[in-house]
């Protein structure tokens, strides 16, 4: 069975990307660590399966990792996907999950790891911005990149535009690279990720113009 389990912590624009997007999967189920997430309004009106499992229940990160893994592992994913799923991982659950979990990150990496990428980009005069998916490692946002998308930084950009406009292309990359999974098309070797049948364009680099 091809089962996605998706995480989410709040409204979840790239999670409702993914439930849109038609992808080849048998079951998807949505877990958030926030209870008024409003993402988890949104699954419920798609019809998927939704899980709270509240962090602040539990004494530390560990223990807390621990009750999530578990509750993924009834799923028997395929995949997992980190969908504005704020929380810090602990290695022993990046570990357990390694090479079928991934996330999007709002900045070309490896430049720009971390938060509040669209207002560093700005403050550093960078001409191209963009968004990356990639495999999640022990090493915060260093992980294999599976696909990219650059967009131009424009004179009059603020935090907020740029930000809207990054979003915009995570929506398009991200089920692209879960599609990809899911069909078996991704080879990870040597921190390296290899996309099996499809053209050089998808796969290095998706470069929208001005008008996207």
């Amino acid at each position: 069975m091809r089962s996605l389990v998706i995480l989410i912590s709040g409204r979840g624009s790239n999670m409702q990307a993914l439930l849109e997007a038609n992808l080849p999967v048998d079951k998807i189920t949505v877990i958030s660590n926030n209870p008024n997430a409003s993402g988890l309004t949104i699954a419920q009106q798609h019809g998927v399966e939704t899980v709270v499992i509240d962090h602040r229940s539990f004494p530390d990160r560990e223990s807390f990792d621990t009750a999530l893994a578990e509750k993924i592992d009834t799923c028997k994913p395929k995949l997992i996907a980190l969908a504005g799923f704020m929380r810090i991982l602990s290695d022993p659950f990046v570990q357990h999950y390694e090479d079928r979990l991934i996330n999007v990150h709002p900045s070309l990496l490896p430049a720009f790891t971390g938060l509040n990428t669209h207002s560093r980009v700005l403050q550093e005069g960078i001409k191209i911005h963009g968004c990356t998916v990639h495999f999640v490692t022990s090493q915060l946002d260093h992980g294999p990149i599976v696909i990219q998308a650059a967009i131009p930084i424009l004179p009059d950009d603020t935090e907020k535009t740029l930000a809207s406009r990054v979003l915009q292309q995570e929506h398009r990359i991200y089920p692209q690279a879960v599609r990809w999974f899911m069909l078996d098309q991704l080879n990870l070797s040597n921190h390296c990720v290899e996309v099996r049948k499809t053209s050089v364009n998808d796969i290095v680099l998706h470069s929208p113009g001005l008008q996207e």
